[in-house]
């Protein structure tokens, strides 16, 4: 028995999954759920950007499917957007520079609404933080989790659609990141009166368990505010 460990890998039912966009795409995932129950809610995870290395193994998205289904009820939906590789296999098409991504995201929420999941939220990091911003006010969607956004192809007219529609959004901005750090920040999304917007003592890729947990504890808070904080060093 030990505390959680930077490799830790928790119990959860994991299954692979294929996602299957309305352009003819299929997109290779995997679904985290946990052991007994069917979740109180649901991250589907946006990972970062594919061309600098993105990918649904980058280490918040995978430590998320490793621990919140045992440590906080959640499901964990990650998946490869077009073009993208991992151990888990490659999904068809090709980057496409937040354009195409667009039925990617549509296409896992989708997934998670056919499969019954819960309470269903964004988890965008970097690049995902586009594609959610941009294309994640589906009708299943709670709210969405930013962290690292950058803005690179977001839009005003996105953060005004947000604006307008209401839903929460909780964003995560590391002091040191180097796209976009918190004064500049919350200049940009002074527009949506609805986001909860915090800094941290982090980098753009959350480098190191520290920085991680800082990560996974506010992505719990955000969608099960109710719930007592995670213990981190609970035996395993």
């Amino acid at each position: 028995m030990s505390g959680i460990s930077p490799s830790t890998v928790l119990p959860a039912r994991r299954e692979d999954i294929t996602l299957h966009t309305s352009d003819g795409l299929e997109l290779v995932g995997e679904l985290a759920r946990p052991v007994h129950g069917p979740g109180s809610a649901t991250l589907v995870t946006l990972h970062p950007l594919p061309t600098a290395g993105g990918f649904m193994d980058s280490h918040v998205i995978r430590k998320a499917s490793f621990r919140l289904p045992a440590l906080a009820d959640l499901n964990v939906l990650r998946f490869n957007t077009r073009g993208t590789c991992s151990p888990r296999g490659c999904s068809q098409g090709a980057f496409d520079q937040a354009q195409g991504e667009r039925f990617d995201v549509e296409a896992a929420v989708q997934f998670a609404v056919d499969a019954g999941l819960p309470k269903i939220w964004l988890l965008g990091w970097s690049f995902g933080t586009d594609l959610a911003l941009k294309y994640g006010l589906l009708p299943a969607v709670q709210g969405a989790i930013l962290l690292s956004p950058p803005l690179r192809y977001t839009t005003n007219e996105d953060l005004h659609r947000w604006a307008v529609d209401g839903r929460p959004v909780r964003i995560l901005v590391p002091e040191r990141d180097e796209f976009l750090q918190p004064p500049a920040a919350r200049e940009r999304f002074s527009i949506l009166i609805q986001a909860q917007l915090s800094a941290h003592d982090a980098v753009h890729l959350w480098v190191g368990e520290n920085q991680v947990r800082t990560a996974l504890n506010e992505i719990v808070a955000t969608v099960e505010p109710t719930r007592p904080a995670i213990d981190w060093d609970a035996q395993v």
